[in-house]
């Protein structure tokens, strides 16, 4: 998954911190005592392994807590984790994030806690929670369960309060001191951020007093400093301090507690906040409130289509959206730069404002309208050679995709609901986000839904998240309603589709001519290019799966040979690079170890492109046998390394298939056997221990 393949730190260290875009200003004495924490906990598996950065909005705890994450990754080999919280709703959700986070697509029916902390009970990590303050229950919940179950484990917060965590260390964040002096942090926060929003910017004799005065009147709150800053192609820095002299009242009033209230740096950041947006233009400032509808990243093309309309024409947004970029009110994703975000404060008062508006259930109906909208697109070409595209996409907009889902379950509107979780329920099966399909389809099934093509769309992708996690039994009701639903509709190519359904039970049961038979589809039922061409694919995979499986090479190569071919000519990659490893096993079966190797590393790279955990496990697991077959018993160990690394992210190894177990096992013996278990274990270790993406890359090498 997109989200899911950032980076990994230097030295090829496994985790997903993003990069820095802007340079860190000051704070080395937090620095060296949560480097000094944080090491220190690494060590010891039995003190409070819980550090909480607490503080106000806008203080600068999410950029201490990078920094400080990526310093001490050496004392993490397994990598350095963050998840961002503050797209989150639901404190029942925080697990699900940390599983996705941490690129595990789970493919099982067990609650996501107990599989997390099952996978991380033998790990040495740090994981990093942003924005816990709305979600304490749900975080404390969850870290009181992962901390006992994983010694090895620390977790570095962010809060504007405690979690409430027993062990739990707290670090007060403050504002950064400012002094007389120019080489103070604040003053130099200022000076930086001054010189990119006003190419020329220096700090120098004429104006160190004020830039200090302007510090001083912001109490050093570093949010506050970077707003006040971007300022400067408008304001001099004169008027900028003289304008702060006069603190506007600010509507983000509402959004602070009781508590914060008369804190001198909420005071400052809400000052700094409510007059950048005082210094906006009239459209700029309604487009500032209509993005706040949009969860974690957005992309141009949304903005355009979600808050255009009335005295907001479409063909001024992205001008608009510069402006806003150039005043530091929206910036760049650190991951992809193509996708913008708001800081969490700066939303905030978006939301604020919309509220005041009395417009933020219209713009909430626009996001839905719009995601709506893409998600049938997906639906409709997920079937095409526009599939990795749209994987992508699906991944991207995550966040987004979840809130417009919860919008619509939320409204009294159940037809819009139903069909908004069916198609996104889909493309999410299929792009590694299982639970979240199950969740908001467990929502809409469990009503009276209305009878017709998009119940049934959610019937069979229901059913097929079953089928994903392993729960036969729930995947056999889900098959039968699905078949109902079908037979009602009439329409031969959704009867087709849900043959997927029926005879994947079966299939994975061990009961492979009975699978056939189910599998079986009409004759002269067109493809196309939408979700039931992708079902009616995915069961003739199956009939190739179950030919394979039980030694019928000759028809496995005929059924699949067939499929791939299908497959390739209308650009599609799901199902074919499922096929491939099959056609690899039955190139092996007739002694033919290069075209094996072949199928096997297309397939590799078919599952890379569509971030499927499991498939790359599969694929890589009929390479090392194909590798092994022409000699080369270490690689064939590295890759076995590499595959159960894939697996143990997927939750279920191998699929509890026996058959695919016991060749996997056939395998390592063989490889055992040419080179010895000393040698083996050596090589075995150096796969396990590669990251995701180095582990892709050694093994789709030529």
């Amino acid at each position: 998954m997109s989200e899911k393949t950032a980076q990994p730190p230097p030295g090829g260290q496994p985790g997903n911190l993003p990069p820095e875009t802007t340079s860190f200003v000051g704070r080395e004495t937090e620095l060296d005592l949560l480097a000094h924490v944080l090491a220190d906990r690494a060590r010891d598996t039995f003190g409070g392994r819980l550090v909480t950065l607490t503080g106000a909005g806008g203080v600068g705890k999410t950029r201490l807590a990078l920094r400080a994450a990526a310093r001490v990754s050496a004392s993490f080999p397994d990598g350095v984790w963050l998840t961002e919280l503050s797209p989150l709703r639901d404190p029942d959700l925080v697990g699900l994030a940390l599983t996705q986070a941490l690129q595990l697509t789970d493919q099982s029916a067990r609650p996501v806690v107990d599989t997390l902390a099952d996978w991380l009970r033998d790990k040495r990590l740090l994981l990093v929670l942003d924005s816990c303050e709305h979600l304490l229950a749900g975080c404390a919940q969850t870290l009181l369960t992962l901390l006992a179950a994983a010694p090895g484990i620390c977790v570095l917060a962010t809060s504007r309060q405690p979690l409430g965590v027993g062990g739990e260390q707290q670090v007060d964040v403050d504002p950064l001191p400012v002094t007389d002096t120019e080489h103070t942090a604040a003053a130099t926060l200022f000076a930086q951020r001054a010189a990119a929003a006003a190419p020329g910017f220096r700090l120098d004799a004429a104006n160190r007093e004020t830039v200090l005065g302007i510090c001083r009147r912001l109490d050093g709150v570093p949010l506050a400093i970077e707003l006040a800053a971007a300022q400067l192609p408008e304001l001099s820095v004169g008027s900028l301090y003289e304008r702060l002299a006069d603190r506007l009242p600010s509507r983000l009033d509402l959004l602070a507690t009781r508590d914060e209230r008369g804190l001198p740096r909420h005071q400052a950041l809400r000052t700094t906040i409510g007059w950048s947006n005082e210094l906006c233009e009239p459209l700029e400032r309604l487009l500032w409130a209509r993005l706040s509808v949009f969860a974690g990243t957005f992309g141009v093309e949304a903005a355009e289509r979600v808050c255009a309309g009335g005295p907001l024409p479409a063909y001024r947004v992205v001008e608009l959206l510069a402006r806003l970029l150039d005043k530091s009110i929206v910036r760049r994703d650190q991951r992809d730069f193509n996708r913008l975000r708001m800081l969490d404060t700066v939303a905030e008062y978006g939301t604020d404002w919309l509220r005041q508006l009395g417009d933020e259930h219209r713009m909430r109906w626009r996001h839905l309208d719009y995601y709506r909208d893409l998600v049938h697109r997906g639906c409709a070409e997920w079937n095409s050679a526009r599939q990795v595209q749209w994987c992508d996409r699906i991944v991207a907009e995550h966040s987004n995709l979840r809130a417009a889902v919860d919008f619509a379950l939320a409204e009294p509107e159940a037809a819009v609901a139903l069909d908004m979780a069916a198609h996104t329920g889909f493309l999410w099966r299929h792009c590694g986000y299982g639970r979240d399909a199950a969740a908001c389809l467990d929502r809409v099934l469990t009503v009276d839904a209305e009878p017709g093509p998009v119940r049934t769309l959610a019937l069979w992708s229901r059913g097929t998240v079953a089928i994903l996690q392993g729960d036969l039994d729930e995947a056999d009701v889900w098959a039968g309603l699905a078949a109902e639903a079908a037979a009602e509709q009439g329409d031969p190519r959704v009867i087709a589709a849900t043959r997927y359904l029926t005879g994947s039970g079966p299939l994975l049961r061990g009961r492979f001519d009975e699978a056939i038979k189910a599998y079986r589809q009409p004759e002269g039922v067109p493809l196309g290019s939408d979700w039931c061409g992708s079902a009616m694919l995915q069961a003739r995979c199956g009939v190739t799966f179950a030919h394979q499986l039980t030694g019928r090479f000759d028809q496995a190569r005929e059924v699949g040979e067939e499929l791939w071919q299908d497959c390739v000519r209308i650009g599609e990659r799901w199902v074919r690079a499922w096929t491939d490893p099959m056609l690899a096993q039955v190139a092996l079966a007739a002694g033919d170890a290069a075209e094996a190797e072949r199928r096997a590393r297309e397939g590799t790279v078919g599952h890379g492109l569509l971030h499927n955990s499991a498939g790359i496990g599969h694929a890589l697991d009929a390479l090392a046998e194909a590798v092994l077959a022409r000699g080369d018993a270490a690689r064939a160990a590295v890759l076995l390394g590499v595959s159960d690394g894939f697996w143990s992210l997927a939750g279920r190894a191998h699929m509890d298939s026996p058959q695919l177990r016991a060749a996997r096992q056939a395998c390592e013996d063989r490889a055992r056997e040419v080179i010895g278990s000393a040698a083996y274990d050596k090589e075995y270790r150096v796969g396990l221990e590669m990251t995701n993406e180095e582990g892709l890359a050694y093994a789709t090498a030529r």
